[in-house]
């Protein structure tokens, strides 16, 4: 079975709304075994949304509507769907007494506007909403089974839950059209999509392979992407599996986790697992790396402390960065993140520290040192710190983002033992004696 999702309104549009109900909804049917085709945005205009309702009625078995159910002017599915069925709206006279009794049991009147709630198609069929005031439609279209349902995610949800996944679970059975779809994602951090995707390989990354492997990213986040679609669920688990198994392997230690793991996340359990504490000590990014690592339950296992030093002044009286060594090679120096590393480690009496020190911009940038140009400073007991120069590209937010991330990336691959040029961002630098 194929669904499509529609979501309607101006809002989902012009950006102002996320629209989390077709990523719900696409997420509740593919564990029936449904695939979702696509989402299609739609703003409060009546003949693109007639228009979108035919295209998917025509593309798809199942098709879903969120929204424009409400009383006012700009509330036009119902309308648009007649107009797609070539159906006039009538008022359906049960619905009309289950929203008049919605309002007499709250002691209020109802508006006669609130009436245009309960015209539906000809040949459509209401669904009860007993959690707000619009009830759903469902009717059949071309091919397709359609549900329109309200916008509101609470309303949305249930009524879903309610009436189109028993629905679909009953058409599956009766058609024995059943499949069973598993996904996943394989996360990493350190390399770009295409240096992932080359990773992989094409017969991995072949879009007639089942399971089928993507690549997304999101925040510096690149994912795997894995969707395993079989008749059983013994299939579908076994073939996931093996290909996980393939994705990670090729990928190595770029990979941290899976699904909705964070690098955090999996960084502090790295320490933990191998009895590890670390100490920060960061300037452009003004602390993130801490507070990403104590976001996590159960860090005090693993984090020994940090400072934020953001002034030339603050570097010298807390960690101890000598002023010639400021005055000579600038506080954006691979001299002053090894200084600032290696103080933190031994001032917090940790195993590992990691040091940031860079130009987010979005000026002080030079020639020279461009905005973007970060060294990272990674101190342990074995020896002089390690520095690594990044370039990085994005606006002030974007680099100290992934700053702090390449930061928590290297210290996951120090604790594992594995090469920090995995981080396929960070150049090893080689600083003079401060």
């Amino acid at each position: 079975m194929i669904a499509i999702v529609l979501a309607i309104g101006d809002e989902l549009a012009l950006g102002q709304t996320v629209d989390t109900n077709s990523a719900w909804a696409s997420a509740r049917l593919a564990g029936l075994g449904v695939s979702t085709l696509k989402h299609v945005t739609v703003a409060d205009e009546l003949g693109p949304i007639t228009q979108a309702i035919r295209d998917a009625a025509a593309a798809a078995d199942l098709v879903l509507i969120s929204g424009g159910l409400g009383p006012t002017e700009d509330d036009l599915t119902r309308q648009a769907l007649a107009d797609a069925m070539g159906q006039k709206l009538a008022e359906d006279e049960p619905s009309l007494q289950r929203l008049a009794a919605w309002f007499d049991d709250r002691g209020r009147r109802m508006p006669d506007r609130n009436r245009v709630q309960c015209l539906i198609p000809r040949t459509a069929q209401p669904i009860d909403n007993p959690r707000g005031t619009a009830p759903g439609i469902h009717a059949h279209l071309d091919k397709a089974e359609v549900f329109s349902v309200p916008g509101v995610p609470r309303e949305m949800r249930g009524m879903v839950d309610d009436v189109v996944i028993p629905w679909v679970q009953d058409r599956l059975e009766a058609t024995g059209d059943q499949r069973v779809i598993r996904t996943t994602k394989v996360n990493t951090f350190g390399a770009g999509e295409s240096t992932v995707s080359e990773m992989l390989g094409p017969e991995l990354m072949d879009r007639d392979r089942n399971p089928k492997v993507g690549t997304t990213v999101a925040g510096g986040i690149c994912s795997a992407r894995l969707r395993s679609e079989f008749t059983t669920a013994e299939e579908a688990d076994a073939a996931l599996d093996e290909t996980i198994a393939q994705v990670e392997a090729r990928l190595g230690a770029l990979v941290f986790g899976r699904d909705e793991t964070t690098l955090q996340e999996a960084t502090v359990a790295t320490l933990i697992d191998k009895g590890l504490t670390v100490a920060t000590a960061e300037s452009c990014t003004g602390g993130m790396v801490a507070s990403m690592l104590t976001d996590v339950a159960g860090s005090s296992a693993a984090v020994a402390g940090g400072w934020v030093v953001y002034s030339n002044e603050m570097k010298r009286r807390q960690l101890g960065v000598p002023e010639a060594v400021l005055d000579e090679h600038g506080a954006v120096s691979p001299q002053v993140a090894a200084l600032l590393a290696e103080a933190a480690r031994e001032r917090a009496h940790a195993d590992l520290a990691v040091s940031l020190t860079g130009i987010a911009g979005p000026g002080g940038g030079t020639e020279d040192k461009p905005v973007g140009l970060v060294y990272l400073g990674l101190a342990s007991s074995d020896g002089p710190a390690t520095v690594l120069r990044l370039s990085l590209i994005g606006d002030r937010a974007a680099i100290r983002n992934r700053s702090a991330k390449c930061a928590l990336q290297a210290l996951r691959l120090t604790a594992l033992g594995a090469s920090l040029a995995t981080l396929h961002w960070g150049t090893p630098v080689e600083p003079t004696p401060a």
